[in-house]
């Protein structure tokens, strides 16, 4: 069911980005910092929510938080969101001082005022529920990987509700972006065009992205799995592995195997990135869980066969 290497089926950075967009729900938003003497020139930063309506991230920002002040005053800002690293997958990013891909634009951070605040309000309650009955219509195979997933892994959905149930009063923004830049886990940064981001489809697995890479990698069964891919599908051995990105196309894992040979004649074992691309795309959560299963099954006998068990 799966194949390894470098085709086609590979995703374009703008496909890459939306992805990012669609999978999380929290930004990092920075404005200039402003007040009534006007701009400081001075960067301020904090964590939002958002969502993504027709190309363009909308900004809950907490009532007290100085960017409202700074957008009244200096609109330019940019917004930066990373690719969800959940979980163990968070301690072996750090471990190998590698951050995750994320997306960043810079434009202009605009205040919305009454009833143009209230439709993206209206929009988010739509995503919520079209998210949690599809949750609710899950089979046998989704749910066992979504049962291993910690309690802090929920889905967007469940995130996003928690904009709607807090106390605390939030104001609407609306992030108009004129340059996009997609920046790899290396830190290479790659310009990329806004209305291509814009036109591509939305992933199917994105809402679902977090559980389910959690899900996959609070497993032991399912990490040994992994380990299986690397050798039955990629021709290598792995002391260790981890599911880093997932997409309709297939999976980015990361693989700890031997690097080059030294000077001394020594090898160490190394975390690097490998794609395992699926010969089908995965249109649905349902699809992409029951190949996983297939791969492993797959894997699990092509390795008992090679052994004589």
């Amino acid at each position: 069911m799966i194949k390894g290497g470098k085709k086609s089926s590979v995703l374009t950075l703008a496909e890459k980005c939306k992805n990012i967009l669609a999978s999380n729900w929290q930004g990092y938003l920075n404005t200039v910092k402003a007040d009534v003497k006007g701009s400081k020139e001075v960067i301020y930063t904090s964590k939002v929510g958002y969502l993504v309506k027709r190309g363009k991230p909308y900004i809950w920002l907490p009532e007290n938080d100085m960017h409202n002040v700074n957008t009244l005053i200096d609109d330019r800002g940019s917004f930066a969101v990373t690719s969800p690293f959940p979980g163990p997958l968070a301690n072996c990013l750090k471990s190998v001082n590698k951050l995750p891909d994320r997306v960043a634009f810079v434009g202009e951070v605009l205040p919305l005022k009454d009833e143009k605040a209230r439709l993206p309000e209206e929009s988010l309650k739509e995503v919520i529920s079209s998210e949690r009955s599809m949750t609710d219509k899950f089979c046998y195979s989704v749910l066992g990987i979504l049962s291993s997933s910690s309690v802090g892994a929920t889905c967007r959905a469940d995130n996003l509700q928690e904009l709607l149930d807090s106390d605390e009063r939030y104001n609407v923004l609306k992030f108009s972006p004129s340059s996009c830049m997609y920046i790899d886990n290396n830190g290479g940064a790659h310009e990329v065009d806004l209305k291509e981001v814009q036109a591509t489809k939305l992933d199917p697995l994105s809402s679902h992205t977090v559980s389910l890479i959690d899900g996959i990698n609070q497993s032991e069964a399912r990490r040994r799995a992994l380990i299986l891919f690397f050798i039955t599908h990629l021709n290598k051995n792995t002391k260790d592995a981890y599911l880093l990105s997932i997409d309709r196309k297939g999976l980015d894992v990361l693989g700890k195997v031997l690097g080059p040979i030294r000077s001394d004649g020594s090898r160490e074992y190394q975390w690097r990135k490998f794609r395992i691309e699926f010969i089908e795309e995965a249109h649905t959560v349902e699809t992409f869980c029951s190949q996983l299963v297939e791969m492993e099954e797959e894997s699990l006998k092509n390795i008992s066969n090679f052994s004589g068990i």
